[in-house]
């Protein structure tokens, strides 16, 4: 199965595939938390949004628990956090495991990949971030630590747009 195919609804419960969430563009990936150290990095992720999305990029938040339990919300709960506190306007998907026996698909994919330092497997922790082109193959994956305006990061999104 390729990734794009791989089901996933939204927050808001509608249901789809990672394509529908990407729609034919490349993307930024990232599980995210609302009760995490590294929750602000939702500002970088939004301003990655308006900067890249009329260059036909998206970023795409898959909220995960996995993680101290940090993002214990409802999807509303995190609708409301993450609009109200960030003015996240990327699409989110519904609360998904990343890690694990129950590890979403799109996750057992995009967990092949290495990192910087060389590193697959499971996720470290909440905002790992995957560069995703536009067919899904991943172009680079980011550990949490790194942030969204690092350089590596807009050098990664800026191969993905071509």
């Amino acid at each position: 199965m390729k990734i794009l195919d791989a089901n996933i609804s939204r927050l808001d419960g509608t249901a789809g595939t990672l394509a529908d969430l990407t729609q034919g563009r490349p993307a930024l990936l990232v599980n995210v938390a609302s009760k995490c150290g590294l929750t602000p990095q939702y500002t970088g992720l939004e301003a990655l949004q308006k900067d890249y999305q009329a260059k036909g990029f998206t970023v795409i938040g898959f909220p995960c628990n996995q993680f101290a339990g940090q993002e214990p919300g409802t999807a509303e709960e995190i609708q409301e956090f993450c609009s109200a506190t960030y003015g996240v306007t990327f699409p989110m998907t519904e609360k998904i495991d990343v890690n694990g026996d129950n590890r979403h698909p799109i996750y057992q994919s995009l967990t092949q990949a290495v990192d910087q330092d060389g590193k697959d497997g499971d996720i470290q922790w909440n905002f790992e971030k995957f560069v995703i082109d536009a067919d899904g193959s991943v172009v680079r994956r980011f550990s949490p630590q790194v942030t969204p305006d690092d350089p590596r990061v807009l050098t990664a999104i800026e191969s993905s747009l071509g």
